[in-house]
This record gives C-alpha cells, sequence and structure tokens, in this order.
C-alpha cells in the first residue's frame, strides 16, 4: 500500500495511477478512496494522473483521535501534494471532500492548483445559526451523532439505504451493492474520528475560504439533495467565488457520482478542458 506519515505521526493511505495532469479526489464521510473507483478509473483512460486518499481516521488511514478537523484535513492534503510534486492539479471535492478541497485551495495550494470542483459539498455552512438561517437544526446532526454511538453499524446501513443515494424516493433503481460498499467503506474507519468528523461537516464555517479563491471552481450540485440542502450550499458557495460556475441538476441524488456517474464524469470532464 501507498502510504505517507504526516508530521504529526498519522499515516495516510493513497492511490496514484498514472501520469499527466494529476486530478486529486477528497471523499465524502465516512467513507474512502474506494469511493471515487469509477472517476479514477474514467479519468485515467482519459489521460490523467488520478490520485485520491483516505482522510484520517478514515478507511485505510490511522484511525485517530485527535487532529478531526478540517485545518488538519486541508495540512495533510498539504503534505500529499508536497509529497507527490503535484502542480497544476485539478481538485475534485464530494460532500465533506469539498469543504476539505476549499480549505486546501484557499490555505495551501501556493500555486499548486489549476482549478477545483465542489460536488455536493458542504459550504458554505450546513448548521443553522443567526448568520446562516436557511441551515439545518444542529438537532439533525445530533440525530447523527446518537445514531453512531449507539449502532454505528445499523446507522451505515439506513444511511445509503435511504437518503444518501436516494434509494428512498418513489421510482428509484435500489442497488445492494452500492449500499453494501457504502457500509465497507465506514465501517473501515474510526468511531472517534466519524463522530468527531460530523461537527466538522456541520458547522466548519467556509465564508472566508470560498472569497480567497481565485482558480476557477465549478459547483455541481441537486436541487433533490437530501444529505446537504441545495439552497444553503451550492448557489452561496458560487456566489462568493471570484471564477466559478454553477451546475444545477433537480432530480439527482447527494451520492451522484455514484449513481449517476457517466453524467457527473463528463460535465467534469468537460469543465476540466475548458
Amino acid at each position: 500500500m501507498s502510504t505517507m506519515t504526516t508530521k504529526d505521526g498519522t499515516e495516510i493511505f493513497y492511490k496514484d495511477w498514472g501520469k499527466g495532469q494529476p486530478i486529486v479526489f477528497h471523499h465524502g464521510w465516512p467513507l474512502s478512496a474506494d469511493d471515487w473507483d469509477n472517476q479514477m478509473m474514467f479519468f485515467l483512460a482519459q489521460g490523467y494522473r488520478v490520485i485520491a486518499h483516505d482522510r484520517r481516521g478514515h478507511g485505510r488511514s490511522s484511525q485517530t483521535s485527535v487532529g478531526n478537523d478540517m485545518d488538519t484535513y486541508a495540512a495533510d492534503v498539504a503534505e500529499l501534494a508536497e509529497k507527490l510534486d503535484l502542480m497544476n492539479a485539478i481538485h475534485i471535492g464530494h460532500s465533506t471532500g469539498g469543504g476539505e478541497v476549499t480549505r486546501y485551495v484557499a490555505q495551501h495550494a501556493r500555486g499548486r492548483v489549476a482549478k477545483a470542483a465542489l460536488i455536493s459539498a458542504i459550504p458554505p455552512v450546513m448548521v443553522k445559526s443567526e448568520k446562516n438561517p436557511g441551515g439545518l437544526p444542529v438537532e439533525v446532526f445530533d440525530g447523527f451523532r446518537a445514531a453512531l454511538a449507539a449502532n454505528r453499524a445499523q446507522f451505515y446501513v439506513d444511511l445509503p439505504a435511504g437518503p444518501f443515494y436516494g434509494f428512498n424516493r418513489p421510482g428509484a433503481k435500489v442497488s445492494q451493492g452500492v449500499i453494501d460498499n457504502w457500509w465497507r467503506q465506514g465501517m473501515m474507519g474510526g468511531a472517534k474520528a466519524h463522530y468527531d468528523c460530523i461537527k466538522v461537516f456541520s458547522e466548519t464555517d467556509h465564508t472566508a475560504d470560498l472569497k480567497k479563491i481565485t482558480v476557477p471552481v465549478l459547483a455541481m450540485h441537486s436541487e433533490d439533495d437530501q444529505i446537504v440542502p441545495f439552497a444553503d450550499a451550492g448557489p452561496l458557495s458560487a456566489k462568493l467565488l471570484k471564477n466559478s460556475t454553477l451546475k444545477v441538476y433537480k432530480d439527482l441524488p447527494h451520492g451522484m457520482p455514484t449513481t449517476h456517474a457517466e453524467i457527473i464524469n463528463a460535465d467534469l470532464l468537460a469543465f476540466i478542458k475548458s
């Protein structure tokens, strides 16, 4: 396995395939680099170098009890980018990974990044507050924490079987393999890190980060996203970014890179080549 050890001693697993312009994929909670299998195979065939890592506490990386915060996640990416000497890279993040991309590009890129894409991503901020009245109440995330602490294995069945992939919608074509693969990835990670990450993805405010970013960014979001509600995410991020394109989908689920990979891959490729 390919791994790197961060300055604080955390071991980060990563995949690095092919040659050419690098595309770095950042996964959502509580998954791993494996969630990008379709995209990595697609872009590898298009002649790109494709890279994906397991965030600390997730997948095959160290099951950390500390450092489970967005600043550290982004710093880990910066160390990986330096180790692999990534230049002119495209960074693509889904859900929590979109927050990681935003924080990394804003604070660590130092000319290394050409473009970025945020898919069903958490920025600017998810939780409801006086500054963010359209957000989700903190009780939603408290429910996530309670379910994880009580029976993580069952919670990691219920979420992908329902709203994550839109399998709870009438007429949805349910894939047991997709549900099982979500469960497999989730259960590989550490319960403590996953618990801590709920606060990270719900409460981290990326407003200042979005305003700092100058490279072209594609924000991709569906109006039917049941995990990161559309109105409080993609459109707001696009307004804060200096050089953004907002791609809106009508009926796709939060996990659309998996359920509708052919659509997402084509739109990403068009953006990268534009």
